[in-house]
């Protein structure tokens, strides 16, 4: 295995390519009890249309979420049960552009590690499973629909995109997964899960040969067709629509701000432009921001106020927000502030608190196996080394955040997300 040491972070990581394609890497934790598995392959609610041996698919929206949920039936039974009745933890998830199974425990690694990879890489569907799965998914579906947080968050997708399909649900609608079959779900794990397109990540105090011979025995000899992905059609830099009002039975009115980035292509370059956005975030509405301190001193926000930069395929954006009665007046206020920093500068001390502050933080994430698996996920797939975070810091300058706001943070690139208390009309 090939092993890269990063000094400046105290890590290790041991990494090879089988055969097959699939990309193995372990971070070693010596005298560590706890050991952790993520099992990944670079397939998410976003994949909805592609291209396999010449051939272009387009699937229902939420096929990528159904298929994790039937993936832990086996022919034996569930391999959820059949992990924990062997102490370990399972659980999985699916993202925009990823689905991962996992587990941790302390004991009978090599036994669980087993049990994750043949289960993953052997599907077992029937009819009646799949037919029982739709109304569990559909309830969980409706569940979600009605909660605040994730309607106010999905609306702004709605009005920042057109045609990138991080503005459809990862799990779909109760009408996209009546269209799903036993044989969607075979035709697509055969195009996902080959291993070429997939990620073993090991976290722990393990032997890293084990792990490497476990994955040769039970996975696949073959490579499985190279994959061609439609994310859409490319996107004009302004937003789809500059607002959506939506009633909802809640107390207070609730609301996020968008403002519609231009998207990286995948490698090194993305991840600088993750870090400058983060930091774009912190130094323009943080919690230890003037302009976060001063409007909670006037009483356009409260403890609910928060926001972010985040990236999909094809899609980058800042969102802030949280319940308040004048979202206009807060948007105009982030405006108003990124224009002021972008022309007078951001103060170097303070770009340099917030700068360690987030560098510190980046560091301590490395203490949960969870983020390192995830992180390194993200990085394989997008095409770069999460572990050079420091490297990647030290390139980024207060002039890069400058330029950052002055681009992006502007009325054209804007979009307004609101939820009313139902029967109210926005003042």
């Amino acid at each position: 295995m090939i092993k890269t040491e990063y000094p400046r972070i105290g890590e290790t990581v041991l990494s090879e390519t089988l055969d097959n394609g699939l990309r193995v890497a372990v971070v070693p934790k010596p005298g560590y009890r706890r050991r952790y598995a993520f099992f990944t392959t670079r397939y998410g609610g976003m994949d909805m249309r592609f291209r396999l041996d010449g051939v272009w698919h387009d699937t229902p929206a939420g096929i990528a979420h159904y298929l994790e949920h039937k993936m832990f039936d086996t022919a034996e039974g569930n391999a959820l049960q059949t992990l924990s009745l062997n102490g370990a933890e399972p659980n999985a998830f699916t993202a925009n552009a990823m689905t991962a199974y996992y587990f941790d425990c302390t004991e009978r690694f090599a036994e669980n590690l087993r049990i994750l990879l043949s289960f993953v890489s052997v599907p077992y569907f029937t009819q009646e499973s799949v037919d029982k799965e739709r109304g569990i998914i559909a309830q969980e579906i409706r569940m979600t629909e009605d909660t605040p947080d994730w309607r106010v968050y999905k609306n702004l997708l709605g009005c920042l995109y057109r045609n990138n399909p991080a503005r459809v649900p990862i799990a779909g609608t109760v009408e996209s997964i009546q269209d799903i079959t036993p044989e969607t779900l075979y035709a697509c794990h055969k195009a996902f899960y080959a291993p070429s397109n997939m990620l073993l990540c090991v976290v722990g105090d393990v032997d890293p040969e084990e792990v490497l011979a476990l994955a040769r025995e039970v996975l696949p000899a073959g490579r499985g067709a190279a994959i061609e992905r439609d994310y859409g059609a490319a996107e004009p830099p302004e937003v789809y629509a500059p607002s959506v009002i939506y009633p909802m039975e809640i107390a207070q009115q609730q609301y996020l701000v968008g403002f519609k980035c231009p998207a990286e292509a995948d490698g090194e370059a993305l991840f600088r432009q993750s870090l400058i956005g983060e930091l774009a975030c912190d130094l323009l509405f943080g919690e230890s921001s003037p302009l976060y301190m001063r409007l909670y001193d006037e009483g356009l926000i409260n403890s609910s106020f928060g926001g972010d930069f985040d990236q999909l395929p094809g899609a980058a954006y800042v969102f802030a927000g949280g319940e308040g009665k004048d979202p206009e007046a807060v948007a105009r206020a982030i405006m108003d502030e990124a224009a002021r920093l972008a022309r007078e500068g951001v103060d170097a001390d303070w770009y340099e608190q917030i700068r360690r502050a987030n560098f510190g933080a980046t560091l301590r994430s490395l203490n949960s196996f969870e983020n390192i698996a995830v992180g390194m996920a993200d990085a394989c797939f997008r095409g770069y080394d999460a572990f050079r975070f420091p490297e990647v810091y030290d390139s980024i300058t207060k002039a890069d955040i400058e330029d950052f706001l002055r681009e992006n943070i502007v009325e054209e690139r804007r979009a307004m997300s609101v939820l009313v208390p139902r029967g109210e009309v926005e003042a």
